[in-house]
């Protein structure tokens, strides 16, 4: 179906009996009369091909029939204020409609109402099919909705990525700043995964970077962060905790990893963390130091947690 001036039509409809019946046999959108109660009077070939429908399989029947269950009673009583008004024409409107075969499709439906022979009035509703556009605008915002999502996310994990997580990181420390209070972050990464991805392949690899990062997530509180700086590298912060009790959640969570067998090869694997808290200190100089109280654990022999010396 194709766009068409309603208000042309309008005139042609309101002209005589004559051309109303050749307006609607021809127009190239869908055009239907509805009695008072409702019920088809008459339909045009362009609105039987867009339901699916014979011309015999609409005639008497209530307008409800191509209207899905959700919406009959609105629809319905729309039609019955618009019929006893005294505007002349009804407002433009977007609808979803059912088909016969139950297909569900989007028109936009304008409507005039005209008197009949016996003096009663008619409904002539003009429909637009505008399935396609709508089916294009739903692609289109979930295209934007998943850029928008991976320009924040880690594709692969699902995590916030490194650049936004170094902004919350950022929007921490200033609220700590400005308010006081106490902030920690925690650094890890997974020891010797280059021999994962070597022995099973980077397929396996990625499979344990998730199954890891959800591990840790479960047993993180809900006000911390997990964030995926790259690799199999990460970054926790945790606000409103010292680096102490810092230290005890994290090494609960490296126990929990040490003991999930991972993937369907059962692959253990371990991480090594630092610690770090907010000392009136730069962004910078809390990942630094936590990166080399990361380096510590990894030298004194892996699978452990050290806080940085000079946050305590």
């Amino acid at each position: 179906m194709t766009d068409f001036s309603a208000d042309y039509l309008y005139q042609l409809v309101n002209r005589s009996k004559r051309n109303t019946e050749n307006v609607i046999k021809t127009a190239p959108l869908g055009i239907c009369i509805t009695d008072p109660n409702g019920r088809f009077e008459m339909v045009n070939p362009a609105y039987c091909q867009f339901y699916g429908y014979r011309e015999d399989e609409l005639l008497g029947q209530h307008f409800s029939l191509v209207v899905p269950k959700a919406y009959q009673a609105r629809m319905t009583r729309l039609h019955d204020e618009f019929m006893r008004g005294e505007e002349p024409h009804e407002l433009r409107q977007e609808w979803e409609v059912r088909c016969k075969n139950g297909e569900k499709r989007t028109i936009i439906a304008e409507a005039a109402r005209i008197e009949g022979d016996d003096s009663k009035p008619r409904k002539v509703t003009f429909i637009v099919d505008i399935t396609q556009r709508k089916q294009l605008e739903e692609r289109l915002k979930q295209v934007n909705e998943r850029l928008a999502y991976m320009a924040h996310h880690d594709e692969l994990t699902g995590l916030i990525n490194r650049r936004q997580g170094l902004k919350r990181l950022e929007e921490e420390l200033e609220r700590c700043k400005r308010y006081g209070g106490k902030l920690s972050i925690a650094m890890f990464d997974l020891d010797n995964f280059k021999t994962v991805n070597d022995t099973y392949g980077h397929s396996t690899g990625d499979s344990v970077l998730k199954e890891v990062t959800a591990v840790v997530n479960e047993h993180l509180r809900a006000t911390d962060y997990q964030i995926r700086l790259g690799g199999e590298e990460f970054l926790v912060i945790m606000p409103g905790i010292d680096a102490d009790a810092a230290y005890i959640a994290i090494d609960r969570v490296r126990r929990y990893v040490a003991e999930t067998a991972c993937t369907n090869q059962q692959l253990n694997v371990t991480l090594s963390a630092g610690i770090a808290c907010y000392v009136e200190a730069s962004s910078t100089r809390m990942l630094d130091r936590a990166d080399k109280a990361m380096y510590q654990a990894k030298q004194a022999g892996r699978n452990r947690v050290v806080i940085a010396s000079s946050s305590v």
